[in-house]
């Protein structure tokens, strides 16, 4: 029988002596290091650098007393599988790196999740600094990474650390799963979960800004191609530009999106458009005094909880073939619909699923909280829509704000870190159970 503890949260919870043990094992001073050599190496997706720190990774999980699984996927058998979930960098290569916890006996498997790549720094003039050297201002570490999301592994990475210097034996085991690819479509967790890893639930650390995330929505990327003819621009009227006719389409999907985002789900309400739909570039015409005879659009399109991104396909295509159908040029070359890149299907935890309730007691019992963290969706695709879709009930707790990720104004908290470990330990301890 687990002991009586001595440490109280504000309406009185116990903690056990194994849970006191644990969270006095955090250790603060190591998540300021592993945060700051972390964010040091540019892995940026498709990037030598994101081989390298799975390397670096799996290293510490060694250290940590795991099982450590790294391997080289086979990116020809990955990109041929009928559910291959996109890319949108060239590779050479992907890494999977997982380690799971020895021992255990018949308690279930936790799986924390974890990316390690990271988006370009974009215009350097718009950096204070180096993106990759990490400053610290007060508790706030900068730099590319720090939020989305190297502190959600340091936050996996402490919480197993403390486990271990507690000396507290699991009942079941923990499987870190850290992964390559987030970024562009999920090739890291999909090769991870076809070499047949898995678990009976899983936390992924991304940034949730103190919320718990128990959906995401989806999103496909597509390509639009709007077919003009050539002419010179003194004598226009003899062509036909394609950035005209590209233009009744475009208004055509400001209507579909906002059809698409009206009476969202509960979870996604908090946000203006959940299931934005965005055209993010536009290239046309090679020559200034030429007519354009092509323009190439390529965007995001939002799917929605518990939508099938062939049904979100479907409908988008529809709408380009209604406008195409009405126009006078188009009618006849009518412009041409596909789906490169990422394609991220939406996700969900199941209803009713314990873990909900398990990871807010943990983050209110962890840190002395009088209120537990409230349920959301988000309106960004992630690899939880890969692990919910294996059967794997999934959600995101991280620390960091998601609003500051993929700008030049990226950094996280590291009080927040250290919270976030602090609910991870807990959390591995209830699930998992102790011996």
């Amino acid at each position: 029988m687990i002991g009586v503890g001595v440490e109280l949260r504000r309406g009185g919870v116990v903690l056990s002596d194994q849970e006191a043990a644990v969270l006095a094992c955090v250790d603060e001073a190591a998540v300021g290091r592993m945060l700051l050599e972390l964010i040091a190496v540019p892995s940026v997706t498709g990037s030598a650098a994101e081989s390298e720190i799975q390397h670096r990774l799996a290293g510490w999980l060694e250290r940590l007393g795991l099982e450590v699984d790294l391997w080289s996927m086979d990116l020809p058998a990955l990109l041929a599988d009928p559910e291959f979930p996109g890319m949108e960098v060239p590779r050479e290569e992907a890494w999977g790196l997982v380690g799971v916890s020895e021992g255990g006996g018949d308690g279930p498997t936790l799986v924390l999740q974890g990316h390690v790549d990271v988006v370009p720094p974009g215009d350097l003039a718009a950096w204070d600094g180096d993106p990759f050297v990490p400053r610290v201002i007060g508790d706030v570490v900068h730099g590319r990474g720090a939020c989305d999301m190297k502190a959600g592994v340091v936050a996996h990475l402490a919480a197993l650390a403390a486990v271990r210097a507690a000396g507290v034996r699991l009942r079941g085991r923990v499987a870190v799963h850290f992964v390559v690819g987030e970024e562009d479509g999920g090739i890291g967790a999909f090769g991870t979960l076809r070499r047949g890893y898995g678990g009976d639930a899983c936390v992924i650390a991304e940034p949730t800004g103190g919320t718990l995330v128990t959906a995401n929505a989806g999103a496909l990327t597509f390509r639009l191609s709007v077919p003009g003819q050539a002419a010179h621009a003194s004598s226009r009227d003899a062509g036909v530009s394609a950035v005209d006719a590209y233009v009744p389409i475009h208004e055509a999907l400001a209507r579909l999106e906002a059809a698409r985002n009206a009476g969202p789900s509960p979870l996604m309400a908090e946000y203006p458009i959940p299931y934005a739909l965005s055209v993010g570039t536009l290239r046309s015409g090679d020559w200034a005094s030429s007519v354009p005879d092509l323009l190439v659009a390529e965007g995001r399109l939002g799917v929605r909880l518990g939508e099938e991104p062939g049904e979100a396909r479907a409908e988008f295509e529809r709408c380009v073939a209604e406008v195409c159908a009405g126009h006078p040029w188009l009618r006849e070359h009518p412009a041409t619909v596909s789906w490169p890149g990422g394609q991220f299907a939406s996700g969900r935890l199941p209803q009713g699923h314990p873990l909900r309730d398990e990871v807010r007691d943990a983050c209110a019992d962890a840190n002395g909280w009088a209120t537990r963290p409230r349920e959301r969706g988000a309106p960004y695709g992630s690899d939880l829509r890969l692990y919910a879709g294996a059967g794997i009930p999934t959600l995101q707790y991280g620390p960091g704000d998601v609003r500051v990720a993929h700008s030049p104004r990226e950094s996280v908290s590291l009080r927040e870190v250290v919270e976030v470990a602090r609910t991870l330990a807990l959390t591995v301890l209830r699930t998992t159970g102790v011996k």
